[in-house]
């Protein structure tokens, strides 16, 4: 009698694994997960410097904090949680480097360029799409970009961007609505 070999772990029994202290479930997380975080990273990031250390900042985080992870019992996935992870670890990056950073006078002047999101956006859709998101008030397009281009649940996001999950339903509304005008 042959026996069928174990089916593969998901995500989220890899993190209740490292909850228990499993490196090679910790190995495998990651094996799985940091190509696709790097990618998500890289498209709101172009400084490597910082997505390495985001990237560092999270697994470590990941390995610590593995015990905590509420998962389907929350309506969240392990994907979305590291995700969630990384997002905070790249605003605290992106806080540090305003802090300390101190620009010489000479770059006060105005220099108008895209920013990374919006080339992003141009990259990964349509000109008439793209332009109609770039239109888009910043805080309907984070909501958009989140939910639609991330594939992130209305209660990711909402603990991804700090805000209740109604706000982010009813600015996912208003996103749609005013791009459905844009676009006809």
């Amino acid at each position: 009698m042959k026996h069928k070999p174990a089916p593969e772990p998901d995500e989220e029994q890899l993190v209740r694994r490292t909850a228990r202290g499993d490196r090679a479930a910790f190995e495998e997380f990651y094996r799985r997960t940091s190509p696709w975080l790097a990618v998500r990273l890289r498209r709101r990031c172009s400084d490597d410097q910082i997505v390495a250390e985001v990237m560092q900042e999270t697994y470590l985080a990941v390995w610590r904090a593995a015990g905590s992870f509420a998962g389907s019992v929350t309506g969240g996935s392990a994907v979305g949680w590291v995700w969630t992870i990384a997002a905070r670890r790249l605003v605290d990056a992106f806080r540090r480097r305003a802090h300390h950073a101190q620009p010489p006078a000479a770059a006060y002047t105005a220099v108008v360029a895209p920013a990374a999101e919006d080339e992003a956006l141009a990259d990964s859709v349509g000109d008439s799409v793209g332009d109609a998101l770039r239109t888009l008030a910043p805080e309907l397009r984070q909501v958009l970009q989140a939910m639609v281009l991330d594939g992130l649940s209305v209660r990711e996001t909402a603990v991804l961007l700090g805000l209740p999950e109604g706000t982010v339903k009813t600015r996912a509304r208003r996103a749609r609505i005013t791009m459905r005008e844009a676009l006809s």
